[in-house]
């Protein structure tokens, strides 16, 4: 260990090198709007690397040299000292250490934190999840001596105010602290957890209380992945006990532009990866992949292999606005038909991944809420919720019809704008949720019926269904040549490994993994002009099928578009071809045709799943609307009478029930009233 003259004249030396004497200037001219002086850990080992041993074992003692060699070094801009209103007469400023080597294991997991690291300087990768409010604390304490009234300056560097030992004066212990004349700074307290690709299996995401003062206050929010740099410190337990609890004391916090692809991938994978994207097969291959032990779903488990690796990202208009490259999925079906078992195979191959229940959670845990605890000494403290911590991965949210309503509206912006806005006690922010939904869900009652018009079984808002790329309902219809099929399939992960071969997934899920790791990653694919051509006319084909039947809207114009992307990034493929585009218009079509197709008309109709009324519905209510006008311009009251007004829609071809309906619908709209029993009139026509 170099003593402490020779550490000195080192830190000097590294200091005066060219690079950081550029910004120790520029600290001079902008501060106290600059204080930090920022350091590669990585150059400062490569030019001691004892100093930098150091700095890890004894950090407080070290980097307080960095500090106050810093100080000594910086000019302070003379413009800014002759201004009255500066009173910094000891300037506060910090050099800040980034770029810990891995290998050395000084980065690490919140789980690897054990008491072996107290008091050395580590950095630890998380997403942070919880953040307080900006509060004061003690620099630098004044107090006065109760019995001789010496003043003593006590620097606090912990949490507890700490008085001096004894007085210089009277040599007694008895102070009284003065607030108004200390020097005061700015402290805020973060939580990080562990990102959830580093986790696997059912591992729960630790967490790690973080503390940031003065310059590092405010720089990062709830949803933002971090690379913490600090000092392991432990808190003292508020009652008698042994036990501490430990926290991070940052000397530097990072932002990082990572997501879920962050994730280690060897050479041999690379090359293993590439081979795999240039098979013919390799739809097929990811497809069977995908929930190998459920049979069939083929177009199913294919809108969740292009969900996986999703679309082209980071795609900016010119007016700034970003568009979205997720792709939400939405799957209703009958009980027993294997959507959990498929929400959770997904959750097991995504890199980053989130599973939750709509009886489970609620809206302020899916987006973001505002909690009152300890954690901000009584304070507001902003948490974020599964969307946000999911964010460049998928949600996987299960009984998506048994949340309430009212947390299920909270989901709109974040699934469309893809952002969390904020507004709750007196905190105003807004969160990035680049999220991608999986969503599953029964019909209104339970099962699907046969009679019903499929879309009129959704219990699930139309103007929150809209947001979703594709929704796949799944019937559970009795075949019996099916049933044989499916029954065999099962039954086959019950016997033998040899006979449990047919079930194994085609790609092994650690692989596959690092695939869709490396392709979201690497390949940002752009649309070619023939494919530009095949979505342009099959959507302008869509629209123009009729003057008033909307077949499809601006986004399935989108949603077609995200798709070919998607497919083309499997390939690991540059470009989207008219193939990628025929895929997406294929799974497309399979939708519409499932969920859109009005028998009435013998085309597709957006409305009957993205609007409260389809087109055949609007028309009902227009002709129940003109008989009822035309029967209350004869008569003197201008009401009409429900018996006439039935028997005229019967004669149009419009069933009783659905007459007697549309009334009532009309009357809880306020579009008309019933004065006397059995006889309706318009609301407008009151006067």
């Amino acid at each position: 260990m170099a003593d402490k003259k020779n550490q000195m004249a080192m830190i000097e030396g590294f200091l005066k090198k060219k690079n950081n004497l550029r910004e120790i200037n520029r600290i001079g001219e902008l501060y106290p709007e600059r204080k930090s002086l920022f350091i590669d850990y990585g150059e400062l080992e490569r030019y001691n690397n004892e100093l930098a041993d150091e700095i890890i074992q004894d950090p407080d003692r070290i980097i307080r040299i960095f500090n106050n060699t810093l100080k000594d070094r910086v000019t302070i801009n003379p413009e800014l000292i002759e201004d009255p209103h500066f009173h910094d007469e000891d300037p506060r400023m910090y050099v800040r250490f980034y770029n810990l080597p891995k290998q050395e294991k000084y980065t690490i997991l919140v789980r690897e934190i054990t008491s072996d690291y107290v008091g050395k300087l580590i950095s630890v990768e998380g997403v942070i999840n919880k953040q307080s409010d900006v509060l004061p604390k003690v620099q630098v304490g004044r107090f006065y001596c109760n019995k001789c009234d010496t003043v003593h300056d006590e620097p606090q560097n912990t949490r507890f105010l700490k008085p001096p030992l004894y007085c210089k004066g009277c040599k007694k212990r008895d102070f009284r602290f003065v607030p108004d004349e200390s020097r005061w700074t700015d402290i805020q307290k973060l939580e990080i957890q562990e990102p959830l690709e580093m986790l696997k299996g059912g591992e729960q995401a630790r967490r790690i209380e973080v503390w940031v003062e003065d310059d590092l206050t405010d720089t990062a929010k709830p949803g933002d992945k971090v690379i913490v740099t600090g000092t392991v410190r432990l808190l003292p337990p508020k009652q008698n006990s042994s036990v501490y609890f430990k926290y991070v004391d940052a000397n530097n916090i990072e932002r990082v532009e990572k997501e879920f692809e962050e994730v280690d991938i060897g050479d041999e994978e690379i090359r293993e990866i590439k081979k795999l994207a240039k098979d013919p097969r390799i739809y097929d291959s990811i497809t069977h992949s995908i929930a190998p032990g459920i049979y069939g779903y083929n177009e199913v488990k294919e809108a969740i292999a292009l969900q996986l690796f999703g679309g082209r990202r980071h795609k900016r208009l010119p007016d700034g606005t970003m568009l979205r490259p997720d792709i939400h999925l939405l799957l209703i079906g009958d009980p027993g038909v294997a959507k959990s078992r498929v929400l959770q195979y997904v959750n097991q191959i995504a890199p980053k991944s989130i599973y939750v229940t709509g009886k489970g959670t609620t809206g302020a845990g899916l987006t973001a809420t505002a909690e009152k605890d300890e954690f901000a000494e009584g304070g507001w403290t902003l948490k974020a919720g599964a969307l946000v911590l999911a964010g460049g991965g998928i949600a996987c949210i299960d009984e998506f019809d048994k949340m309430n309503k009212d947390d299920r509206s909270s989901m709109h912006e974040a699934m469309e704008q893809q952002t969390i806005s904020v507004a709750k006690a007196g905190i105003v922010t807004k969160f990035l949720a680049n999220t991608s939904i999986l969503a599953a869900a029964n019909p209104k009652f339970s099962r699907f019926d046969s009679y019903k018009p499929l879309a009129e079984q959704f219990d699930i808002p139309p103007t929150l269904i809209s947001r979703f790329d594709l929704i796949f309902p799944i019937r559970d219809i009795l075949d019996k040549e099916r049933d044989t099929e499916v029954a065999e399939h099962m039954l086959k992960m019950h016997q033998t490994d040899e006979e449990q071969e047919d079930v194994k997934p085609d790609i092994d899920i650690d692989l596959l993994r690092k695939y869709i790791a490396y392709a979201r990653k690497n390949v940002n694919p752009v649309l070619t002009k023939d494919a530009v051509e095949k979505v342009r006319d099959f959507y302008v084909g869509l629209r123009s099928g009729s003057s008033e039947t909307v077949q499809a809207t601006p986004r399935q114009l989108e949603a077609l578009v995200r798709l070919s992307e998607a497919s083309a990034k499997i390939r690991l493929s540059d470009k989207v071809t008219v193939s990628d585009a025929e895929r997406a218009i294929r799974l497309t079509s399979f939708v519409l045709q499932e969920i859109a197709y009005d028998a009435a008309t013998g085309m597709f109709d957006i409305d009957r799943v993205a609007a409260e009324h389809s087109k055949t519905a609007r028309d009902r209510i227009r002709v129940v609307e003109d008989i009822m006008k035309s029967l209350a311009a004869e008569s003197p009251e201008y009401m009409a009478s429900h018996d006439e007004i039935v028997g005229e829609a019967m004669e149009r071809g419009i069933d009783k029930f659905k007459t007697e309906q549309i009334l009532v619908e009309l009357k809880n709209k306020g579009v008309i009233y019933e004065p006397r029993h059995g006889r309706y009139m318009f609301t407008e026509g009151r006067e």
